[in-house]
């Protein structure tokens, strides 16, 4: 049932979607796919797809998302339905919107999708999340316990974690993308860089002194945000004292205050020694990153980099490592519920060490650890395999 124009089922994926469905990844038999949609108590609005199996039987329900993707359409939707389960994938309130992303929104999301296929006769319910998804779909799972059993898809351990190792510590002024501290930027040849595609070598101490100038620039930018959100939740006290009737001149000046959000350009988010560098936590990943096109330099400076403008409080909720509550290594010990990670040794952004630290430090008793040997960040190639073995999984623990 190969039809190529069907992006749902292996068309022409749009730029930037690589998680969507290949040709390959077709299952070969028809299925049901019902649109899909929740509004929040705080009026959030959720849209997606439920695919459901050709006979439209099913007992289990698995839900995916992602912070701000359409995994409406991701690969494993058609793969896992084709095994007997109802999927439902679907883009939070944040989708397409990185700038203000809030991931306590976001997690309420998945709870309502959750409670919505509970609705619709689900008897378990497995969260899985691939890439920033995993980060997400733990968060809603400590938060209101809503899943059943959770499967992490090349999890990151969040991308504020994900941002610690790329941010460009050498920026020198926040206000001028081409201003630099030579001695730690990556992309000077004194480092140890040479023009793409050639390998790079960046000498341990030096990378020791570059990580802790990364964390240095995390927690500038963290005082920014916090200083601007502090003075909006002052200004938004005052103006709670004061009868806008009588004094509506400085209620005016107050209130305006109180709404503001400030919007951070942040340069330079594309610098990790190891996309370049090889044997910095080596495995079979190839040189560069997912988000470079090819040359992480490029893409370091290009226009738009990831978290290149954000909100204070979507810096804070979503990018920042040390203020979001989306990371694995604190969410991870509060996922007690079977869970499986499967990593693919040839991605360029999430490292084994990260899965296998996520796996160690997850709470569950029933917990199990795949490694798909050369698989890349998205599992091109080896898709159908991978979603076997998840689906196999499940069936051995829920109906």
């Amino acid at each position: 049932m190969t039809n190529e124009l069907d992006v749902h089922l292996g068309g022409k994926r749009p730029l930037g979607y690589e998680y969507w469905p290949l040709p390959e990844d077709d299952p070969g038999v028809e299925l049901r796919r019902e649109s899909i949609r929740t509004v929040a108590p705080d009026g959030g609005l959720a849209r997606g797809l439920v695919w459901t199996p050709p006979n439209g039987k099913w007992k289990t329900a698995i839900v995916m998302s992602h912070p701000r993707a359409d995994f409406s359409v991701h690969y494993a939707a058609p793969l896992l339905a084709a095994a007997g389960y109802a999927v439902c994938g679907f883009g939070t309130r944040y989708m397409n919107n990185d700038t203000d992303c809030i991931h306590e929104g976001a997690a309420l999301d998945v709870k309502m999708m959750a409670e919505e296929m509970r609705r619709r006769g689900a008897e378990a319910i497995v969260l899985v999340g691939n890439s920033g998804g995993g980060p997400l779909t733990s968060l809603a799972q400590s938060l209101y316990g809503i899943g059943d059993g959770w499967v992490g898809l090349a999890a990151s351990r969040g991308e504020g974690a994900f941002m610690i190792e790329r941010i460009d510590p050498s920026v020198a002024d926040e206000d001028n993308p081409f201003s630099t501290i030579p001695e730690l930027d990556m992309y000077n040849p004194d480092n140890g860089w040479r023009p793409w595609p050639n390998p790079c070598h960046y000498d341990r101490d030096w990378l020791k002194v570059y990580r802790s100038a990364q964390l240095a620039r995390m927690e500038r930018l963290d005082a920014v945000a916090k200083e601007s959100i502090r003075f909006s939740e002052e200004a938004a006290q005052e103006a709670a004292q004061i009868d806008p009737a009588k004094d509506p001149a400085k209620w005016q000046r107050l209130q305006s205050r109180a709404v503001w959000n400030k919007y951070m350009v942040i340069y330079r988010t594309l610098a990790d020694p190891a996309y370049l560098d090889l044997s910095i936590d080596p495995d079979d990943r190839p040189m560069g990153s997912l988000f470079a096109h090819p040359d992480p330099m490029v893409s370091n400076y290009r226009r738009n980099g990831i978290a290149r403008s954000m909100t204070a409080r979507g810096w804070l909720s979503t990018w920042s490592g040390l203020s979001t509550n989306a990371r694995m290594d604190e969410l991870m010990p509060k996922i007690t519920i079977p869970s499986l990670l499967v990593h693919p040794t040839a991605d360029t952004e999430v490292r084994v060490r990260e899965t296998e630290e996520n796996y160690r430090v997850n709470g569950a008793e029933d917990k199990t650890i795949v490694h798909m040997k050369g698989a890349p960040h998205y599992l091109e190639g080896h898709r159908p395999e991978s979603m076997a073995i998840v689906a196999d999984w499940i069936a051995k623990r829920f109906p």
